[in-house]
């Protein structure tokens, strides 16, 4: 197949920013052609927040909020366009996330929503949006999530030693490429989302920069074994997860009649990720004596927190612990990447989940084509 343009859209549980990438794509190939960040309305943010939440909503809000979605995707992609000097008619497809606002995998009616007005990006782009990538997968049995194993088994795996790449965004999700072994991959739990949401409630910071604050704080040992015992990380895979169980309610009800300082609380969620991560990892260690070291290779914001990197690699001593970065693929645009290569699999009717990963019943070609026209 020839090289192809694609535009990956990506905002993550974080919500920090919109990230968009403009690839270059073949059967064997994904090339950064340039990348956007766009940042966040706080306004929506904090809307979608609720929503995710559980917070009552009316239909029209969330009607609003789908629409406001749309438009902000749009401009996005649209800035994204300008900036790499490029026209609508260069590009094959958009590959739009969407923003999750609940994920329920595993309730007496599974679901999962993502919303953000495909037709509206398609109408004020001029390009083919493909978006709803999860529920394909959820209809055959799955979890519909993680998507991310297929990309990183595409573009980072080796046959000659273990990977395991781990994203690390709002929500925290695994790799795990073993040569020989078909691929595994799940939600670990939270990445930075509770750090992020601890600092804003007490500092009115977006995230701990250079993990300044909770470097400030001590772990408390009693609040982590309280936060380790959630069943959730002790559940088998496969499993996703979101902010509708991480989240700060969530995070009080371990609080309640505790008096622990705030920035102790922050060190506390930094190691209960660091922690909770490097469990996961030990698991899939294969080196042996002699041989090439297994690596774990870091993406996503918490590539950048140096708390984080330093406790992965001193809980992780046998591990050459990195960043995708330093294999090939730049961290930051990963997800964003991504979907612009789960677009290209749809676009040539070729499945983009792991049925070994997410638990469905088989391959199966995701997402839904909304056109311009």
């Amino acid at each position: 197949m020839a090289e192809e343009l694609y535009i990956g859209v990506m905002s993550g549980t974080s919500m920090d920013a919109v990230d968009t990438i403009v690839a270059q794509i073949d059967a064997n190939e994904v090339r950064l052609v340039s990348s956007h960040s766009q940042p966040f309305p706080s306004e929506l943010k904090n809307d979608l927040i609720k929503l995710g939440t559980g917070s009552p909503v009316t239909l029209k809000t969330l009607g609003q909020i789908d629409n406001r979605l749309g438009q902000l995707f749009a401009d996005a992609i649209n800035a994204q366009l300008q900036i790499a000097s490029l026209s609508p008619s260069h590009i094959r497809a958009t590959g739009c996330h969407g923003q999750t606002v609940f994920h329920d995998p595993e309730g007496e009616y599974p679901f999962t929503m993502q919303i953000g007005d495909a037709n509206l990006i398609a109408a004020k782009t001029g390009i083919v949006t493909i978006a709803d990538f999860r529920r394909k997968d959820m209809a055959l049995g799955g979890q519909g999530a993680p998507l991310l194993p297929a990309f990183h088994q595409h573009v980072l795996a080796k046959p000659d030693r273990t990977r395991v790449v781990l994203n690390i965004g709002g929500i925290s999700n695994i790799s795990v490429l073993i040569p020989g072994k078909t691929p595994v991959g799940y939600d670990t739990g939270p990445g930075n989302m509770l750090m992020d949401a601890w600092i804003y409630r007490h500092k009115g910071e977006q995230f701990d920069k250079e993990a300044h604050w909770a470097k400030s704080g001590t772990v408390n040992n009693n609040l982590l074994n309280l936060l380790m015992s959630e069943p959730y990380f002790s559940q088998r895979f496969p499993k996703s997860t979101g902010r509708e169980l991480f989240n700060l309610p969530w995070l009080e009800e371990f609080l309640r009649n505790k008096d622990i300082p705030a920035h102790d609380v922050q060190a506390t969620l930094a190691e209960l990720t660091a922690l909770t991560l490097a469990n996961e990892v030990k698991q899939f260690a294969t080196a042996e004596q002699g041989d090439i070291a297994d690596e774990l290779l870091v993406c996503g914001g918490g590539a950048r927190n140096p708390l984080l990197m330093e406790r992965l690699k001193r809980l992780l001593p046998e591990w050459k612990v990195t960043t995708t970065d330093d294999a090939g693929v730049p961290g930051d645009e990963m997800e964003a990447l991504a979907f612009a290569w789960l677009a290209y699999r749809t676009v040539h009717g070729l499945s983009g989940n792991l049925p070994a990963v997410t638990g469905a019943i088989r391959e199966t070609i995701l997402g839904a084509m909304y056109f311009p026209d």
